[in-house]
């Protein structure tokens, strides 16, 4: 099977919530999850090390599969954004031994780890140079005296920058709000650019509307978890993001295939 496809749109499972966050509800059986992905259609699946060693035989082969290198303290520890400790918890050997098609570090941008994200993310890259190997790299800016608003677009886009210009090869990022300001992201971006689903958004439609406006601004797709598989029906919600990042369709008909 080939592995991910860089030069393409794609729907990327994000299941890496329970190294922070612990017992997190919707991810009670990763292997049940996997599973419905790869029926759904996901086109890949972004995980941790704990998840793909247990069910390395349901995803190897099967899904391209993206490990989580780097980690901080749990939730019980510090909150998401205000990390003051980071570190590569798994290596590139790591990877390579579990036969994984990528890898995904962070950049917090503005935070106290932010130089030690960017030490981590091109060390990353430098081992991967040569390999066939994607280095996703999940850039966000961090709330702090220089960064008041840690969804504007020049914040996002900056973040990004950083990242690719420490070697990622595609960027997940939030979304900023609208097409317009999101744009601004895409066009400072050689390389892809996904965003993140973050919490679980009020409604189904605002999912869908947060992608298509993403898309008409130029991204290249989604790295969601929460807002899959915290839904009633994750099979329902792949299916009808499919629908916008692949066949291009509107909201509305997305939302016909969650009827």
């Amino acid at each position: 099977m080939p592995g991910f496809d860089r030069t393409k749109k794609q729907l990327v499972l994000a299941m890496d919530h329970a190294r922070a966050m612990g017992a997190v509800e919707g991810l009670e059986d990763p292997g049940a999850v996997i599973d419905m992905a790869i029926e759904a259609g996901a086109d890949a699946i972004m995980t941790s090390y704990g998840v793909i060693k247990r069910f390395k035989g349901q995803l190897i082969g099967h899904i391209p599969t993206i490990l989580r290198v780097d980690g901080g303290p749990s939730f019980y520890r510090e909150d998401w954004l205000k990390n003051t400790e980071w570190r590569l918890l798994h290596t590139v050997e790591d990877a390579h031994a579990l036969g994984v098609d990528g890898v995904c570090t962070m950049v917090f941008m503005g935070s106290d780890v932010e130089l030690e994200t960017l030490s981590i993310t091109s060390d990353v890259a430098g081992e991967l140079s040569g390999s066939s190997m994607t280095l996703m790299v999940e850039a966000l800016p961090c709330p702090s005296d220089r960064i008041p608003d840690a969804l504007d677009a020049k914040a996002m886009a900056d973040a990004c920058r950083l990242a690719f210009e420490h070697g990622a090869d595609v960027l997940k990022t939030y979304a900023t709000g609208s097409a317009e300001s999101f744009r601004q992201v895409t066009a400072n971006s050689p390389n892809p650019v996904l965003i993140a689903g973050g919490a679980k958004m009020d409604s189904e439609r605002a999912v869908m509307q947060v992608v298509r406006d993403t898309l008409d601004a130029g991204g290249r797709g989604v790295v969601f978890g929460r807002n899959i598989w915290q839904n009633p029906q994750p099979a329902k919600m792949i299916k009808a993001l499919r629908h916008l990042i692949h066949d291009d369709g509107t909201v509305d008909e997305a939302m016909n295939f969650l009827s």
